[in-house]
């Protein structure tokens, strides 16, 4: 997360959207850097909510506005499969070697999902209890010449990324079958990543 106090700005890093890429180069701009603990650096809605903005308000007797990144669902499963596919994960309960993709999507529709599979929500990170946008900003990450407009206009700055936290490269495809079970499973997935085109 970063906090650009003199623009009230908030920027909320929803994970495996290129996030560390952003923090890496916008850090040096920002009021404050909230790094870790991964509560607190990927503070979904409902947490900033509840916890930050009231104190933001009261410290600084100002409201701050709130920006955020998403990806389309399809391909933020194949980051997460692929981040979770590296070397260091393999024999633990959250690997996925030896999974296929369509498996792991599959699995991440269940109502109980196994630990390779649990991975959370964009939809629940971005979206209020009501179902409403819970970001004033949101940006898809497909679109990057949105995103570096509107942090140029206010922040007065287009930063240059740095490829960092990158998953091992890997060919991904997802059956039409499973694609349409997924979309029918969890469409909230689907329609916050449109909520990011307006």
């Amino acid at each position: 997360m970063l906090v650009f106090w003199k623009e009230k700005l908030v920027f909320l890093a929803v994970p495996k959207t290129g996030t560390t890429a952003l923090e890496g180069a916008l850090a040096p701009r920002a009021s404050i850097v909230l790094r870790d603990p991964p509560e607190l650096k990927h503070s979904a809605v409902y947490r900033y909510r509840r916890w930050l903005d009231p104190f933001f308000e009261k410290a600084g007797k100002q409201k701050m506005e709130t920006m955020a990144v998403v990806r389309h669902p399809v391909d933020w499963l194949k980051s997460w499969y692929k981040y979770r596919h590296r070397d260091d994960l393999v024999g633990h309960q959250n690997s996925t070697r030896g999974i296929s993709f369509d498996d792991f999507v599959t699995d991440y529709c269940r109502g109980q999902q196994p630990p390779h599979a649990v991975v959370g929500s964009q939809a629940k990170f971005l979206l209020d209890g009501q179902g409403n946008l819970g970001v004033d900003y949101l940006f898809q990450y497909e679109d990057p010449d949105r995103l570096m407009a509107f942090l140029n206009d206010r922040l007065g700055v287009t930063p240059e990324l740095k490829r960092l936290n990158v998953s091992p490269p890997l060919e991904l495809e997802v059956s039409p079958e499973v694609e349409e079970k997924f979309r029918r499973k969890r469409p909230e997935e689907f329609r916050v990543w449109e909520m990011g085109a307006d």
